[in-house]
């Protein structure tokens, strides 16, 4: 159990240090089926495609990497 928590609390640093990278990178948050709304100085991003691509990529990752 305690090794989950520590994997858990190492994966959460990792994707806040790197968060302001992924911004960055040009086609994540604007692929077609990412929703964006704005309404007076709010808005509100649900990037339902983007978080689509990045899981069947880590997933394919993470299987070449652990691959038995």
């Amino acid at each position: 159990m305690g090794r989950l928590i520590f994997v858990v609390v190492v994966a959460v640093l990792l994707v806040g240090m790197f968060s302001p990278l992924i911004n960055k990178v040009p086609f994540l948050g604007r692929l077609p089926g990412d929703f964006r709304w704005q309404r007076k100085g709010v808005t509100y991003s649900f990037p339902l495609a983007s978080s689509f691509v990045l899981s069947i990529a880590l997933t394919l990752l993470l299987n070449l990497v652990f691959k038995k």
